[in-house]
């Protein structure tokens, strides 16, 4: 039996990875400050309770080496560089990034205070930003850091694996972006306003199709770098029809024109032009998606909805 170990497994991305490779026949054993879903461990998972940054630790719970390696935690080269010792005794391992780290020809970039303008879909051969060292928990930092910590792994040599994903949606994830629709179906407003029409898109990328590309990554080691996003890419007032027919709820669509007052019905995708991310590098892989938004979201909108039943009630 193959064995992997996921760092940071108790988050949305880590559940569903462990989930994935535990139907695959996987032996696996994930890390976390939080305790995994029952059902994970009822399924055969095995859990660490162990901090991120406690190298020995971390190092502990890996052993001997192990056939695939996970890290949904890595945010900074030196996190990077406390990775490496464990990765040489891998098979494959895999560094969960951000599209965040993508700028356009600008150097804009999706935590810029102007919006970028990609000009088509993104594909991993688009301009980085530099690497840097200031906080990774702030809006400048972020990217930076990611990127550090992807050269970082991908100068080792290793087969190291980097994923950049887009707006992840999936049971467990931490900052749940559906919430700012499906709280107002909940709370039945009658009316949803959205900025620019609705036309804007920021390509979401569901758990389980991160999952299911680090499968096929598990059984093709490599150095390299892949986008990671669902098989379409639908725009705010998509996106805010599925929320609320979850809900069973409908409402007015007031679809605001472009000279609205900016801030009036801003959502989480309102991305205009559009952030796609091309898939080909990972199709070309051998890659297939679980499903598309609309299927591979239920299962998130579930776990809230179960969460919050009552309008009103906040969740985080």
């Amino acid at each position: 039996m193959r064995r992997a170990l996921v760092l940071g497994g108790t988050g949305g991305i880590g559940r569903a990875v462990a989930r994935r490779l535990l139907a695959d026949g996987w032996r696996v054993e994930v890390t976390g400050r939080t305790r995994v879903p029952e059902e994970l461990v009822a399924a055969g998972a095995e859990f660490s309770r162990v901090e991120r940054d406690d190298v020995a630790a971390v190092r502990a719970v890996f052993g001997d080496g192990a056939d695939l390696l996970v890290d949904c935690t890595c945010f900074t080269a030196a996190h990077a560089e406390s990775l490496l010792p464990l990765a040489r005794h891998a098979t494959s391992t895999v560094m969960l990034s951000s599209k965040a780290v993508y700028v356009d020809g600008q150097g804009r970039h999706v935590n810029s205070a102007e919006e970028p303008r990609f000009g088509g879909p993104v594909t991993e051969a688009q301009p980085t930003l530099p690497p840097g060292t200031m906080p990774y928990d702030s809006p400048e930092g972020y990217g930076p850091n990611k990127v550090a910590a992807e050269r970082t792994l991908l100068d080792s040599g290793l087969p190291v694996t980097v994923l950049r994903p887009s707006k992840v949606h999936g049971e467990g994830v931490s900052a749940p972006l559906e919430w700012y629709f499906l709280e107002r179906a909940l709370e039945r407003q009658p009316e949803v306003l959205l900025a620019r029409r609705g036309r804007g898109i920021d390509h979401p990328s569901a758990a389980v199709n991160i999952a299911a590309l680090v499968a096929v990554v598990a059984d093709r080691p490599g150095a390299r770098i892949l986008n990671a996003a669902d098989p379409d890419a639908p725009d705010g007032l998509a996106i805010s029809r599925i929320v609320a027919a979850s809900a069973g709820h409908s409402w007015r669509e007031v679809l605001l024109d472009d000279d609205a007052p900016p801030d009036l019905g801003r959502h989480p995708w309102d991305r205009v032009p559009p952030i796609v991310l091309d898939m080909s590098a990972a199709h070309a892989l051998g890659y297939r998606p679980v499903g598309d938004y609309a299927t591979t979201v239920q299962a998130e909108l579930r776990w809230l909805l179960a969460r919050a039943p009552m309008p009103g009630r906040s969740v985080g």
